[in-house]
């Protein structure tokens, strides 16, 4: 499988933008390590096996474990390996990624409200939204994933 187009050779400025955004994200601070988790999450959702390869080094150097990657398709049958925000983050990450299918899910929503303040849902949905944004053009780009080491 080959790479269709190089998204950060072509539209550059809409490329910088969304590096913008992905900066303002890491500025509005939500623990590094959530929003790794929400990005393996949405990532795994999406099939975007080069988000993945890109976002679990990056979850290892936040403190993530390597048990909470393993597991973080299955958190809800985790126990406590996940906080009270991981969680609420996950079911967010969940629910706005296959929003088609959830629709307004005041559940998610209420999980979320009663460990994030109001700027911190709104960073975490920015969040959800970016990486679901990045797994909607490497996707279909066919973006190879980098490899360990290289």
């Amino acid at each position: 499988m080959s790479l269709r187009i190089d998204y950060t050779k072509s539209q550059q400025a809409i490329y910088r933008a969304m590096g913008g955004v992905g900066k303002a994200i890491k500025d509005t601070g939500l623990e590094l390590s959530l929003i790794e988790l929400v990005n393996i999450r949405a990532s795994q959702i999406n099939g975007c096996a080069y988000c993945l390869s890109l976002h679990i080094p990056d979850a290892l150097k936040t403190g993530i474990t390597q048990e909470q990657i393993d597991l973080v398709s299955a958190w809800e049958e985790c126990g406590d390996l996940f906080t009270d925000r991981e969680q609420a983050a996950l079911r967010w990450t969940e629910h706005n990624t296959c929003i088609a299918d959830t629709g307004h899910d005041d559940e998610a929503w209420a999980a979320v409200t009663a460990v994030f303040s109001e700027d911190e849902a709104m960073a975490l949905t920015w969040a959800i939204a970016a990486i679901n944004t990045w797994n909607r053009i490497a996707v279909p780009m066919r973006r190879p994933i980098r490899r360990v080491g290289a």
